[in-house]
């Protein structure tokens, strides 16, 4: 199955399904400001032992974008809602940012549908209020200019010098995804991260989680994914060598971290 339009109860939702059917299925979760594009790589890898369905985020890519704000219970409700219209019961998740922050969201309040959590370069709370109602409020105000704005100052946060020196190509195609967001969408998601903080809950989690961290990430640090273990009961914890965007940046260490704990569970 290619990339299509999936009508939920919760709205059309752009979706990618591949790999070999009876497999288990692996959800992969973008981050702020990126397509499901952002998992080509992995999702090259890990179909080949498992179901992969990727999907925009609400409010990015061909995904709905209806006006905000959102809450981190509708991006999770959304998750479920894709896998009830695919008739799918359980699934392993992976997100990365903003998508580990849905997979966390899963594992407190639907860990009965996850075979497994994996929580990349993300924190049960991420950043400060303010600043992301800061954010969404320029965004509103500047539309598409300001996404072109965020565009060309979001590789700082990305990624690494030398991988921006290096690969100007990945990071020119990260740029064109930010660009690309309905700016509707980015501002909800925004507000949605400046809500949610999961620090008290996550302790409830049961579900086999895995957090991966990156060395040099600036936004979400290892020490948020040190918290995070501390926090949920067996959690594992890997550092890769890479920025914000690890899968891009560390894609063979992101890969044996993720198919090593997957193969656990």
């Amino acid at each position: 199955m290619a990339t299509q339009q999936l009508a939920t109860t919760n709205g059309n939702f752009r979706i990618d399904l591949q790999g070999p059917e009876g497999a288990p299925v692996l959800v992969f979760s973008n981050s702020l400001g990126t397509t499901l594009e952002m998992w080509d790589a992995q999702a090259r890898t890990f179909s080949k032992q498992y179901r992969v369905l990727r999907y925009d985020t609400r409010g990015h890519g061909a995904s709905i974008a209806n006006a905000g704000p959102y809450q981190f219970a509708q991006l999770g409700g959304d998750v479920l809602s894709i896998l009830d219209s695919l008739g799918i019961e359980q699934a392993h998740f992976c997100g990365i940012s903003m998508g580990g922050l849905t997979g966390l969201w899963l594992g407190v309040h639907a860990g009965q549908r996850l075979r497994s959590i994996t929580v990349a370069n993300s924190a049960a709370k991420i950043g400060a209020e303010a600043a992301w109602r800061e954010r969404a409020a320029m965004v509103r105000a500047n539309g598409s200019a300001a996404m072109q704005t965020l565009a060309e100052s979001s590789p700082s946060r990305w990624f690494t010098d030398s991988f921006i020196a290096s690969q100007p190509q990945v990071v020119q195609t990260a740029q064109a995804w930010i660009a690309s967001i309905p700016p509707e969408g980015y501002a909800s998601c925004c507000e949605a991260l400046a809500t949610e903080d999961l620090r008290a809950a996550i302790s409830s989690i049961q579900t086999p989680t895995l957090l991966i961290g990156g060395s040099a990430d600036p936004v979400t640090t290892v020490a948020d994914a040190q918290a995070m273990q501390a926090a949920i009961a067996g959690a594992e914890l890997a550092t890769v060598p890479a920025s914000h965007l690890s899968n891009l940046e560390a894609p063979q260490a992101f890969d044996l971290a993720l198919g090593s704990f997957l193969q656990k569970h």
